[in-house]
Parts: C-alpha cells; structure tokens; sequence
C-alpha cells in the first residue's frame, strides 16, 4: 500500500467506529468543545436505501478483497459464525431495537467459571444507572404498544406471553428503540411522519413510524428505528463533528509528541457498495490493498469499532502499545446467543394451526427471562436445568422469507406435492379452468408453515473463555461451544418448552446441528479489568499505560452481557465520557510524547511529577484512588420534617439508595480535615418517581463533628424526581465517642432531610441537619445498612494508581484508626 504521511493532520478526539460506543463518544465529546473526527469504515444508509432487491442483496456485504463494501460483515470462524454491520451507525442499522440493562446482580466479581478462572466486572449496575438514563433520554426506547389500535394486531407478541403464562415465568415487553408515534408521548399509529427536533436528521429526510414490515435487522426503509444515525450522530454533527465515511484505520501508535498517530485508508464506495477506482487501480492486488495510506495526529484516541475490529486493531498495534498486558484478545464470548424455531404451533386445544404471523411487527416484541440461579436467589424452573441466567425473545422476518419457508416445506410434504400434480393433470384432462388455483391454495397449505412457526432467539451468561488471536494478519476466534455447555443445555431446554407451551415442534438452527451458532453480539477481546492483569483497560475503557486512549465499545465487556447488550455498551461509553471530561479539565492529559507510554520494567516507586501520569504499568492517572460501593434500605415519609418521626408517619414508604463512593486522591483525602469522597448512583423511592440517578454527590468521611470529639459521616447527594424538580438529600451519621456497642448502629444508620432545590456547593457546613425553621424540607427518613449488604460492600473495594495496594491499606487504616479512637476498648473502659 502507497503511504502519504503528507496528508498528516490534527484533531483533539479521533473516534474510531459509529456504533453504541462510537457515537455516544462523538455526541459526548463534540458537545463539550472538543474537536472531534469519527471514521467509519461503511457508509451512510439513508432510509430507502438498504437492500430490497437480489441484485441489490449480493452487493450488501462487507468483503474488500472483493471490492464490495456492504452493510453486513458475515465472519466464519472454526466453531461459529458472526454477523456484525459496516455502517454510519454501526450495528443499531441491523440490531433488533432492544435496549435493556443488563441485571442488577450479574454484575459478578471474580465468579468461579465452569471450565476454570473466573468472571469479573469492575462495574456495578449502580455505577451505571445514571449513565443507562442518559441513553434512554436520547434513544427514547418504548415498549411495543400492543394495546393500541393499528399495533394490536401482533399475534406473536401474544403467544409469547400465552407460552411464560404456562410456564410461570416472567415475561414483558422490553423497551424498544422505534418510533411508534410521531414524538414521544403521542398517541401511536402506523406509517406517520415523525416530528424531528429543529436540528432534523443528517440525513435530512422524512422519517415515518414503524409499518410492521418485520424488516429492522436488514435496514429500515421508514426510518422509524431510532438508530444512531438519527440521534447522536445527528447531533454530534450539529455540535461540529466530522462524520467520515469510508474511513478505515489500521494501525495505531503513541506519537513522540504525545497523543497518538493513526494510519487510515479511504475506501470510497459508492452507493451501491462498489469502490471507485482511483489513480492507482490497476497495480495490482485486491481493491482494499490499491488505497493510499494516510495519517492522522489526535491528542485522544477512542476505539469503537466493535469487538473484532477494535480487538484487531490492538492485536496489530500491540508492538507499538508497550504495556498491553495477556489480557489482550481475552474474555471472548458469543453472548449466549443461539437461535431455534417453534415449528407448526396449535391454538388452545391444539387443533388447527394458530397464527403467530412473524414476518408482522418489529423482529421483537417480547421478552421471557430465565433467572440466574445462583445470582438471582430464584429456584429454576422445572422443564430446565438450573444455570446462569438467560433470555428469550420472539423473532421476526420480512414477509418475503414467509415464501422461503413454504418453499423449504414442501420436500417434507410429498403427499401435498403429489396431490397437487394428480389435481393439475385432472384438470388438464377435463379441461376445469378453475382447478389451478384450487391445485395451487392446496400446494402451499394457506401458509400455515410459515404463519404457525415462530423463530425464537435465546442469549445468556455464557461463558467468556474465548481469545481473539491474529494469524497471517487475519483475525481468528479460538471459542466454541463446549466450555458452555451446561448454558445452552439450560437455554435449549427452555426454548423448547416455550415451543410446546405453543402447540408447536421444536426445531434447532441448521447451525446447531453441526455444534455451531451464529452470534450477532460479540464480546470481549479487549476487557476493562482492576489492573493491568486483569483487563486491557480499567472501568472507564482507558488502556492501562496509555492516557487519552480508550476502549468504548463491546471488546471492553469483561464477560457476557446477559441480555441485548447495546444499551450496556452504550452506558458504559457515556460513563467513559464523563471521565475524559473530567481528566480534561483537570489537565491530567497534558504529557509529552517520552511521559505517555509507561514502561513495564521501569520502577514504580518514582513519584510523578504534578499534573504528570506516573510511569507504571497499572496506571493511567498521576493520583491513587480508592473506591467501594454501599447498599442502604429504609423508609422515606413525604412531608415531614424530621427523621426521628417519619418512622411512625402514616405517609410513610421505603426507599433504597446504592452509592459508588470515590476518592479520587487518597493524599488530599488524607490531608483535607473534611475528607471528602466523591458519591454517584441512585435512590428509589415511590414518592420521587421511581429510581432517580444521583447527579452529584459528596460524603465526607469523619469530617469535624458538633464538638472536638465527634466526627460525622455526612451526606449531600442531588437528585431530580420524575417531575424534573431538584431535590437534595442531606444526611448525617453522628459518631459520638461511646463504648464498642455503639459502633454498628452508629456507622450503619443514616437520618436525612430531602430538601427542595440543590444545596448550593459550598453550604454543606454542618447545620443543614437543624430541622427547625426550614420550609424547604419535602421528606424525611432513615437509611440503614444490613449486614449482608455490609459484607457485599467488603467486597466492592478497587483502587487504581500507583501502589494500589498500599492506597488501600492506607484508607483501611484511617477508617480503623477513627472507629478505634472513637469505640475502642479504652473508650470502653472508661464508660466503667
């Protein structure tokens, strides 16, 4: 390949990839200021423009070599297939619309895996529920309006729930990332043009709401998906961003005058997926080997480019990324994914065929969820073994398959087919005009082939013990089916009950029968973990060593999601964001190229200079953190005003609030006589609307007390209600020297006041407890800490930085120290 280094050029933010990741990235950074680029190695699919046509259809696929660059990248590897997309908008043009978190308790830590090793998410669902909010403001996913006319006619949706009806197992119809009415709050109706914000679409035309045409997983034609492209692309280009398609990195290096260079090629296809030929197109060799390659300078580098593309581009660049530890190419996992097929189902007395029509509606309507059953505390059911947790969800068509399956029926029904030929040469004897078409309803049966069978996709806790590897330049998976066994042991079981819950055959995919899937949700390659060890990145998605360069996207999952995993990457890049951002304004990313990369075998016990990230291997930030995570339940009674009688209010209600508390420098933790840590995540509460996120937070830990001798553990978290007013809750744990039976209630027992508006910063002084003469108190009440939650909360400590285990030795001991000064055995023997 030709390489032009003259077309050198800088930009703060490079975003590799325009998926989940990607565009939250774009949307994010371009918002705050930065100058962002996003390369896309597809192109843009305006609505009306994904393939309909055969012609059309053999064009859309990604295949360079072949000089088709298509929306669908099919990969075949030795024990599985995958299909990922290529595409201004990434996988939302092809995914089936479905944003859910993924399940409270398996965000595990260290879980022993069935084939040896463990799973380990440094994150925990509290730590990114705000950020799961910030998504859904954008995506505005909805559940499928069955209950409205025009969307009532969905018979799949209700035979989903007939089938967990009979089961006894939990079923709903998940959020949707579609359009169904015109703006968000308006009544459906199919086929209507969609009310844009002022800004429009980048596409700039007319988006209509959802037609039912089963279409969403080969490109929506009405734009009635609310894909990427229509959202935060949209606005990330409106705040500057330079959308580039066509764009394909491949390769990345830290640059000597710090921040990173970045080779690219341009593909420039065109419309219909053909590359132009350019000047040096008849050199020789494939037409993605005849592009020149350029360069680009950018002071911060983001990798969204998927599971296989962004672990690929670091296995490639990995000499030139010293520090990467074994963990790259690790925690490999298909998601659980496998696909299956309830054949020929019955109505209620198993009779005649019923009608599950799925080629109408979105390809998902409904979710049945299998619960975990060691992490959920739920007995399996009985048609399943017991396992990890799983989902299964209703699968959809466009209509024109509906005639490939009735195709594919008739070499099973050779009586059907004899009859219809015995029928045509009646006719041609008596000469019946009319017997053709009777002949031709015969042979296909009315359709109930494909009107009565359903497909059914299952995903889950598989088990992530793939590696991503590289071999003659090509990326190749070393994963397959049998470390997770007993998880598609469990899922099969459970797809198959579900088809006879529905009258119907179970039926594997053609794949299974040759101990293949296909996964459509890869994960893993480049996983987020504590150290350098453990994960290619930290919980942020910053690759250990390498400031400013992040994994924001599904290759930074340690593990299997679960359930549809693109909301979860999506949160996961907001939350990666909002730390750039930080670090941005904090000045931590001004370095110099010889200060950038960290060197394994240096010394680690150097100090770094201010503002400079300190040179070791685990690290990416000058400061050692610590952090941990709190789990408190109580009540909450709207309209009084003071803790020590909600608890016999009539209005009274619970309320449950999770906290990630950090402590961003552990040396101005120590030295500041208020010891502030940072506190994010949400409380729960009916009269606040639900969960709200907890915008901003601060704790102080053993700050200053009422006199000399006490210290307080105090409070002050901001918050909105549902109804969009502010709200700040303030709390203190008073700790009063006293003998060691007072230390659990003490340190575990939370009054607080929900005060009207946010605290301004500056005023938590103290008196904000002092009920009296305070109108703006709307609720007051008490939070405790169990002593499971107790010890749960032993187990969420991390610490980031240098020497991190001594950072948390040094915390443990200032904890230990003010509890022993304040309950130890001498204040015990004092009170005799």
């Amino acid at each position: 390949m030709a390489r032009d280094r003259t077309a050198t050029e800088h930009v703060d933010v490079l975003v590799v990839g325009s998926g989940f990741g990607g565009s939250v990235a774009a949307d994010r950074l371009a918002r705050a200021g930065l100058g962002v680029v996003v390369m896309e190695r597809g192109r843009d699919y305006p609505p009306g423009s994904f393939a309909r046509t055969p012609a059309q259809a053999a064009r859309a696929f990604w295949a360079p070599e072949t000089g088709s660059y298509g929306l669908f990248d099919v990969r075949s590897f030795r024990h599985f297939d995958s299909v990922v997309a290529s595409g201004l908008g990434g996988g939302s043009l092809i995914y089936a619309n479905v944003l859910l978190r993924k399940d409270e308790h398996w965000f595990v830590d260290r879980q022993q895996l069935p084939g040896g090793g463990y799973e380990s998410w440094p994150v925990t669902r509290a730590d990114l529920d705000p950020h799961y909010d910030a998504v859904e403001r954008v995506l505005t996913p909805t559940p499928y309006p069955l209950e409205h006319p025009g969307y009532d006619d969905v018979p799949k949706a209700r035979a989903m729930r007939t089938a967990a009806d009979r089961l006894g197992l939990e079923h709903f119809l998940p959020p949707l990332a579609v359009s169904f009415a015109p703006e968000p709050g308006a009544r459906p109706g199919i086929g209507l043009p969609v009310i844009e914000p002022d800004h429009g679409n980048l596409h700039g035309v007319t988006r209509r709401t959802c037609r039912l045409c089963g279409e969403c997983n080969i490109g929506c034609n009405e734009g009635a998906k609310n894909s990427l492209d229509f959202t935060y692309l949209s606005t990330a280009r409106q705040h500057g961003a330079d959308l580039r398609t066509g764009h394909e990195v491949r390769a990345i290096r830290p640059a000597g005058r710090g921040g990173y260079e970045v080779d690219y090629v341009r593909h420039g296809p065109d419309r219909d997926g053909h590359v132009r030929r350019g000047p040096d197109s008849d050199s020789g060799g494939s037409p993605a080997d005849r592009v020149p390659v350029r360069t680009l300078h950018c002071d911060r580098l983001v990798l969204a480019a998927g599971t296989y593309g962004t672990s690929g581009l670091l296995l490639r660049s990995h000499r030139q990324l010293p520090g990467i530890g074994a963990a790259l190419g690790t925690r490999f996992s298909g998601n659980g994914d496998i696909l299956s097929f309830a054949v020929r189902t019955k109505d209620g007395h198993g009779a005649r065929p019923s009608s599950v029509d799925p080629s109408r509606g979105p390809v998902i309507t409904s979710t049945i969820r299998l619960p975990d059953d060691d992490l959920d505390g739920q007995d399996h059911s009985g048609f399943a073994p017991a396992g990890r947790g799983a989902y299964i969800q209703d699968g959809g068509y466009p209509s024109f398959v509906g005639w490939l399956v009735e195709a594919a029926g008739l070499p099973r029904d050779a009586g059907r087919a004899g009859r219809f030929l015995l029928r045509q040469l009646a006719a041609h004897t008596v000469g019946d005009p009319d017997a053709t078409a009777a002949s031709l309803a015969g042979l296909l049966d009315d359709g109930a082939l494909s009107d009565s069978s359903l497909p059914l996709l299952g995903m889950g806790r598989d088990t992530p013990d793939g590696v991503l590897v590289l071999r003659r330049g090509t990326l190749d998976a070393e994963w397959s089916t049998a470390g997770s066994a007993q998880h598609y042991a469990r899922l099969r079981a459970a797809l198959r009950a579900v088809s006879e819950a529905l009258g119907g055959r179970y039926a594997d995919s053609p794949h299974w029968l040759l101990k293949r899937i296909i996964t459509v949700h890869p994960c893993g390659g480049a996983p987020m973990g504590r150290n350098q060890v453990e994960g290619v990145c930290d919980e942020f998605g910053e690759v250990y060593g390498h400031p400013g360069l992040y994994v924001m996207d599904a290759a930074a999952l340690p593990g299997p999601v679960g359930t549809n995993p693109a909301l979860t990457v999506a949160a996961l890049a907001d939350r990666a964001c909002t730390r750039l951002l930080e670090k941005r304004d904090s000045g931590a990313y001004q370095t110099s190229g010889a200060e950038q990369v960290s060197d394994v075998e240096e010394a680690s016990d150097v100090p770094a200079p201010p503002g400079v990230p300190a040179r070791v291997s685990d690290t990416y930030t000058p400061h050692s953190s610590v952090q941990f995570t709190e789990t408190m339940t109580g009540y909450c009674a709207m309209g009084v005003s003071d803790p020590r009688t909600a608890r016999r209010s009539p209005a009274r209600e619970p309320l449950r609030a999770r906290l990630t508390l950090t402590i961003d420098d552990i040396d101005a933790f120590l030295a500041r006589p208020e010891h502030p840590a940072r506190a994010d995540g949400w409380i729960e509460a009916r009269g606040l609307g639900g969960r709200r996120p907890v915008t901003g937070g601060e704790v102080h830990v053993f700050g200053a007390g009422r006199t000399p001798d006490h210290r307080e553990l105090r409070y002050r978290l901001f918050l909105t209600d549902d109804t969009g007013a502010a709200r700040t809750l303030i709390g203190v744990k008073d700790l009063a020297p006293a003998g060691l039976d007072r230390l659990w209630p003490a340190t575990t027992t939370l009054p607080y006041v929900l005060l009207e508006g946010h605290l301004p910063q500056g005023r938590l002084t103290g008196d904000e407890d002092r009920t009296e003469g305070m109108a703006d108190i709307v609720a007051a009440g008490t939070l405790r800490i169990s002593p499971p939650a107790f010890l749960r909360q032993l187990t969420t400590f991390r610490t980031t930085g240098p020497r991190a285990a001594a950072t948390l030795a040094r915390f443990h001991a200032f904890f230990l120290d003010e509890l022993r000064r304040l309950y130890g055995p001498t204040r015990l023997l004092g009170r005799g």
